[in-house]
């Protein structure tokens, strides 16, 4: 298939895609009875003030939490993890054989010394701002988790005073939990920007890569840094290891998962032919 056409094809595929996740996040915040869509995704006028009139909502008990069923918040998030891989991957496509012009450094000034204030003191919702779609893939944590008991696991010994009142375990957790859904739709929301205005992410990924390679070059650069937006091994959040159009598939692979596969194939591509026409 042609480079273009199948560009074309995963950005539309991924908009259907991302239009499903907006759905259901929307029909989860109604099914907790807050009413509404979800308060998240406007027209693009509206900008971060509906973020941060969301993140009041979590401060005044007047106004209902932003918040999902843990089990609807779980499926979205498990399907959100290879969109934004996907995405990630489209603007490393597009971006191929782009070349920006960097600004002179500028040598940093000595900070003043601040004074130090309580946290959210001086900051208003208002201005806060949806973070933006990360350009890089997260690498795989080098430590192990360490193991921590259930909460709902009984330990062999409650007590040694035999008068100590016994105090009930906390009821486990419930597929219907309101989980808190703020973090999540500015996710939504980052993602939806980036599909929205893949030219000027791509612009942005060219000019990480140029900051990179100038970087390289000095002799007193940093030696630990990120060589590539691309982690080694399976993309993140994906089942499939390659990308194979003519391959039978079990059920457990997903749609978004031969997006994701056919993305990297596609950035893999970009990345070791750069267009140099």
């Amino acid at each position: 298939m042609d480079g273009k056409a199948a560009f074309e094809n995963n950005r539309e595929a991924l908009k259907r895609f991302l239009a499903m996740l907006i759905a259901m996040a929307e029909m989860g915040f109604a099914e907790l009875g807050t009413g509404g869509q979800f308060p998240f995704f406007r027209q693009k006028s509206a900008g971060g003030a509906e973020i941060a009139r969301a993140e009041k909502r979590k401060l005044s008990p007047a106004l209902p939490p932003l918040t999902l069923p843990r089990h609807l918040y779980r499926a979205i998030l498990k399907l959100l993890r290879p969109a934004e891989s996907a995405v990630r991957r489209l603007i490393v496509v597009a971006a191929r054989g782009l070349v920006v012009t960097l600004p002179p450094l500028r040598q940093r000034k000595p900070k003043k010394p601040r004074r130090r204030r309580a946290r959210g003191a001086g900051m208003s919702a208002e201005n806060r701002h949806v973070p933006a779609l990360p350009l890089l893939d997260p690498l795989k944590p080098w430590k192990t988790r360490p193991w921590r008991p259930a909460p709902t696991s009984v330990p062999r010994i409650l007590s040694l005073d035999a008068y100590t009142p016994f105090q009930p375990l906390p009821p486990p957790p419930s597929r219907d939990d309101p989980i808190d859904a703020v973090r999540l739709a500015q996710r939504l929301q980052a993602l939806t920007s980036a599909l929205d205005d893949l030219p000027g992410q791509a612009k942005r990924f060219a000019r990480w890569k140029a900051r990179r390679e100038a970087t390289v070059k000095e002799p007193t650069a940093r030696r630990c840094q990120r060589l590539s937006p691309l982690r080694p091994g399976r993309p993140p959040g994906g089942r499939l290891s390659r990308y194979d159009p003519t391959a039978t598939h079990p059920r457990s692979i997903r749609e978004i998962d031969e997006i994701l596969a056919h993305t990297h194939a596609l950035a893999v591509y970009a990345l070791e032919t750069p267009d140099t026409s």
